[in-house]
């Protein structure tokens, strides 16, 4: 069966995760998540990626990045992948696959999607139960986004700057977000839409999207009636972009 077209949009944020091959950790010492961190870097910075936010979890990554081209979020995954995978296999006598394949990706929107997609991504170990509190987590972006930490590898993003007219007021509204959990609802919409390739976000952004790339904006979801398959069209805030060349 063929794979979906990975659909990306230059200056649009996207939500990206890479899985551990059959769930498997990805890391396995302190050493591979620093490591991994500076080839993010690196490689974020040669390919014209911004990272906003990002979470390393025991065998996934999350990241919240901005591309400037098409490309960019690709190259980055590739080179990053094989690289860290390199590394690992040399480091703990392994070898074979890491990563569980191809990358998973939503365009988010840029106004009130994307600082759910912060603390999703932030609030990670906390609903894994490894933590508690996001700021007992090291290998996340919450230290630097909402503690003020320093960090060359973190680009604010424009709506985040816009929580406050300096450092501390920005972090300030940051913080008092975490106050109240992200909603079933808010949970799912965001997982639904990065698994599978929707865009994320309400439907005047979806349709202008589709008005920029012009083409349709639909998802076809597809039930069964008396053992027959048809089709339906879902609301356009959970559509999916069509017809984009992979990337």
């Amino acid at each position: 069966m063929p794979r979906h077209a990975r659909y990306i949009v230059e200056g649009l944020p996207l939500h990206v995760v890479q899985r551990g091959n059959n769930r498997g950790d990805c890391f396995f010492a302190v050493r591979d998540y620093t490591a991994y961190l500076g080839m993010l870097q690196e490689l974020a910075a040669e390919h014209g990626c911004a990272i906003h936010a990002y979470v390393l979890m025991t065998n996934h990554v999350h990241l919240l990045l901005t591309p400037q081209q098409v490309d960019s979020a690709g190259l980055l995954m590739k080179n990053l992948g094989q690289r860290y995978v390199q590394l690992v296999n040399r480091r703990h006598g392994r070898s074979g696959s890491l990563w569980e394949g191809r990358f998973r990706s939503c365009i988010v929107d840029s106004d009130q999607y994307l600082l759910r997609c912060y603390r999703y991504i932030e609030m990670n170990p906390v609903r894994a139960s490894m933590v508690g509190n996001p700021a007992h987590y090291p290998w996340s972006s919450f230290h630097a986004n909402s503690l003020g930490a320093p960090s060359p590898l973190i680009s604010p993003h424009a709506q985040f700057n816009a929580l406050g007219h300096d450092g501390d007021e920005r972090r300030d509204a940051y913080r008092a977000l975490f106050a109240e959990p992200l909603t079933d609802s808010e949970l799912r919409q965001i997982r639904d839409a990065t698994n599978g390739g929707f865009a994320l976000g309400g439907a005047e952004f979806v349709e202008d999207v589709a008005e920029r790339l012009g083409l349709p904006v639909m998802r076809r979801k597809q039930r069964r009636n008396r053992g027959q398959t048809t089709s339906s069209v879902d609301a356009p805030q959970q559509s999916r972009l069509s017809g984009l060349s992979p990337v």
